[in-house]
């Protein structure tokens, strides 16, 4: 059995990560084929969006396998150790790449450690009632070193984001939606279909001008405001003949009173 599946569902392209037996904690193997299934998303024009979860309703992923780690230090040397946290695409398969198309992640039960890393990393967070977020590698003293500390900050604050991240504190559902952590809280077992819902939904929407906009509001974080307005002009005149069409079809009375907006 693969320990990650990818799989094509209408627009969207679902990789699961499948090893209920540790939580969905990553090794060195399962960090590989989250790659080898990223990569594939990326190549394939018609996966809109990429959705990523974990096989059952126990957890989405409860971060770097840690017992794997701890057999396989005692072979490897020190310079390999340094190898593996600093490689270009991220300890836990993509962390450290950045998507060109939407990423959602749908989130059931314990979601931990490099997990919620993999969960900041999606564009969007969908999660069941019954899941739990919390950097708990602050007791082992494992660091972040999949993005946790630079998305985080951008996603609930800094003030928020340090008490997770000093603290190691768990927040269940209802707190992580009030934060803005996830987006989105429904009944267990709803969260796939929910995030391929929200998929459908995305992939219906002109693709130029939602990447563009998309590109503009990330790679604009952090920049002072004058250079985050430059490039979203510029960035914005490669979807303008697309918005000048959905003008014309809002004038002829296409999308009146925000029908047709959200997912």
């Amino acid at each position: 059995m693969p320990k990650v599946r990818y799989e094509r569902v209408g627009a969207a392209a679902v990789l699961t990560i499948d090893r209920p037996e540790r939580r969905n904690a990553v090794d060195a193997e399962t960090a590989g084929l989250l790659l080898e299934g990223y990569r594939e998303f990326e190549a394939d024009d018609e996966a809109r969006v990429l959705v990523l979860s974990g096989q059952g309703p126990e957890a989405f992923c409860a971060g770097a396998d840690l017992k794997a780690i701890a057999e396989a230090a005692r072979d490897l040397t020190q310079g390999t150790v340094d190898s593996v946290a600093s490689r270009t695409e991220g300890p836990m398969g993509f962390t450290r790449l950045t998507p060109s198309k939407p990423t959602v992640a749908a989130i059931s039960g314990w979601c931990l450690a490099g997990g919620l890393e993999l969960a900041l990393w999606s564009d969007l967070r969908i999660a069941t009632e019954t899941a739990r977020l919390g950097f708990t590698e602050r007791r082992f003293g494992v660091p972040l070193i999949d993005g946790g500390t630079q998305r985080l900050p951008l996603v609930v604050g800094m003030g928020r984001a340090l008490e997770l991240i000093l603290t190691g504190r768990v927040v269940d559902a209802a707190e992580a939606l009030g934060w803005g952590l996830v987006n989105e809280v429904v009944p267990d077992g709803r969260h796939l279909d929910r995030a391929l819902e929200i998929a459908e939904g995305l992939a219906a929407f002109p693709q130029t001008t939602m990447l563009s906009d998309r590109r503009a509001a990330l790679e604009g974080a952090g920049r002072p405001l004058a250079e985050g307005l430059a490039l979203e002009a510029e960035l914005g005149l490669d979807s303008i003949e697309t918005g000048v069409r959905g003008a014309a079809r809002f004038a002829a009375g296409e999308g009146r009173g925000a029908e047709g907006a959200g997912v």
